[in-house]
């Protein structure tokens, strides 16, 4: 084992409380696997290729729970899945020297928790509010976001919730459906690009245990209500540790500030 069982205790503790919260908004935790992981693992090849893993275990499930009451028509998702899943290989199929990927990766989690933040002031918009946009609008943010997602290892959903609830793309419910899909198929994809270029690195005892811990942190967290706090609680806390890690990835891992 590279961690030592005392670290990889807090570290499976902190992997199933991100599964929990973040399956019960849609989303399958990536970016704070990311950022949990940057303490524990230098190797950036290891901390993306679990990331990827426990992404699509959690989101394995959201997917199939919205599917099957209804909330997601594969139709209506293909223009972002069709135009992120290429750009994901792509983006993992990259092997990136080790600061620049901590940099990516450290701006990307600012990015996200900013995004996750601005998302809890945009959700309350009417059903009837939302609106009409060309396909190639559906096809650009795809790509962009499948790129990213594959990039830093993860599946994006992150990204683009917030912005199709920004834009009143569609039902809250259904962009939720949208991103925990989009999330799966980019994860799948990433791995795909990660075995491709050869850069997909598993210490299998610590990526089984962490599998093991997101699955039932996920399932627990599709399942029940969260009676205590809202979904925008859970998110801005959420957003605020992604922040504080983000900052300290970009400024110590990528810049070398410190």
């Amino acid at each position: 084992m590279q961690i030592p069982i005392e670290n990889f205790i807090f570290l499976c503790l902190g992997f199933f409380i991100v599964a929990t919260l973040y399956s019960s908004v849609g989303f399958g935790g990536g970016s704070s696997y990311l950022a949990l992981l940057t303490i524990f693992l230098g190797s950036f090849f290891a901390i993306r290729s679990i990331a990827l893993i426990c992404n699509l275990v959690v989101v394995s499930g959201s997917t199939y729970l919205y599917f099957k009451n209804g909330h997601a028509k594969l139709k209506d998702f293909l223009p972002f899945i069709i135009a992120s899943i290429p750009l994901a290989f792509l983006g993992a199929s990259f092997r990136l020297k080790e600061h620049i990927f901590f940099v990516i990766l450290g701006a990307s989690l600012i990015l996200s928790a900013t995004f996750l933040a601005l998302q809890t002031y945009n959700w309350k918009h009417s059903q009837s509010e939302t609106k009409e946009y060309p396909s190639y609008l559906c096809y650009l943010l795809g790509a962009g976001i499948g790129f990213l997602s594959g990039l830093v290892g993860i599946g994006g959903g992150i990204f683009l919730a917030p912005v199709l609830n920004h834009l009143k793309w569609d039902k809250a419910i259904k962009i939720a459906a949208l991103a925990s899909f989009f999330i799966l198929v980019n994860s799948v994809s990433g791995l795909m690009g990660l075995i491709s270029s050869d850069s997909l690195t598993l210490p299998w005892i610590e990526t089984l245990c962490l599998a093991i811990t997101v699955l039932l942190g996920g399932q627990l967290g599709i399942r029940i209500s969260l009676k205590r706090f809202s979904a925008n609680r859970i998110k801005r806390v959420t957003a605020l540790l992604v922040l504080i890690v983000g900052v300290r990835v970009l400024l110590v891992n990528g810049l070398g500030v410190f």
